[in-house]
């Protein structure tokens, strides 16, 4: 179903560039808290890392396990994960930030990144949480959060994975459901902004992997792309084994995936967010009886500041995504 969003924006932030950019200050004035690394290593040979809340290993193993997928070249260390890991610990939780390959302040060994469709390294870490022999603490209910990009890998694999997933429910934010649309977005007015500093970021992370002569792409064209749609055609469709950006943004828009979802899934889109516009809203009969889409009015892209003051600002998002998850992690065992 849809429902409209509780969401007010702070009087003091109505702008929903403002709500964007001021949500991605948080890390100056919030408190850090201390990760340990897990380095996962996945079934082709590559790895990435895994970055615990160190507080949630004073816990008991039963404790619920929220996972959570960042967002376009984000990390532990992104102020939306920091914020919800450490609200998580309030309730008693634990959590950790699963990094997309190549993300961070980490590299991965295979010629190849990450892109919004790869849901195979969600699964396998999934999967062997509760199994891993080097990991025996992992027994407790397991929730997930993700967050633009990792949001629509989160609801991709649900949809793939049907009622074969050990999640007990899920949350999804500020999810580019249409990859197509959202690309379209991102090269009109302001928001062309936004495109430039992380294509910036994106070309970076490409030159410390690769260079012209072990690039598996154009590389002429890749350092060219001024548009996601560009970078997306000549260097993220060839890494990852698609025809090109069409191919690449069929395939893996998570709209397509949402009637197939089978566990309790809360998903937190905005109107005015600046990555995308209204025509990523899917219609009511797209989405699974399981699959609740909270549609606000305003919050911009991982903003949802409520009130509070420009020094002790109030962030909307951690509390609605633990209020879902809340009653799943209490149920008993699946």
């Amino acid at each position: 179903m849809i429902i409209d969003s509780a969401f007010q924006p702070a009087p003091w932030l109505r702008n929903r560039h403002a709500q964007t950019f001021f949500a991605s200050f948080y890390t100056l004035w919030a408190p850090k808290p201390a990760l340990r690394r897990e380095t996962l290593d996945l079934p082709d040979g590559d790895t990435t890392a895994v970055d615990w809340l160190a507080a949630g290993d004073e816990l008991p193993a039963t404790a619920p396990l929220l996972v959570i997928l960042h967002g376009l070249e984000g990390s532990a260390d992104s102020s939306y994960c920091r914020m919800l890991m450490l609200a998580a610990l309030q309730l008693g939780w634990r959590s950790c930030v699963l990094h997309f390959r190549d993300c961070g302040d980490y590299r991965n060994r295979l010629p190849r990144r990450y892109h919004a469709g790869e849901t195979n390294d969600l699964r396998y870490f999934l999967e062997t949480l509760h199994k891993r022999p080097e990991s025996p603490e992992n027994s407790g209910p397991l929730l997930a959060a993700g967050f633009s990009l990792g949001g629509n890998v989160l609801l991709k694999y649900l949809g793939e994975s049907r009622q074969d997933t050990p999640l007990r429910a899920a949350t999804a934010v500020c999810v580019p459901l249409n990859l197509h649309e959202c690309a379209k977005a991102l090269e009109r007015g302001f928001s062309k902004t936004y495109q430039r500093y992380l294509l910036k970021r994106m070309k970076a992370a490409v030159t410390r992997k690769f260079d012209p002569h072990t690039a598996a792409f154009n590389w002429e064209k890749a350092m060219s792309a001024r548009t996601f749609a560009e970078f997306d055609d000549w260097v993220t469709a060839p890494l990852h084994g698609f025809s090109g950006m069409q191919d690449y943004y069929d395939k893996c828009s998570s709209t397509h995936f949402l009637k197939g979802i089978e566990r309790p899934t809360l998903i937190i889109n905005a109107l005015d967010d600046p990555f995308m516009t209204p025509d990523v809203i899917p219609a009511e009969d797209a989405l699974s009886d399981h699959v609740t889409l909270e549609v606000a009015q305003a919050g911009g892209h991982v903003g949802f500041i409520g009130g509070g003051t420009p020094r002790t600002p109030q962030f909307y998002l951690p509390g609605r995504i633990l209020e879902f998850l809340g009653p799943n992690a209490a149920m008993p065992g699946m």
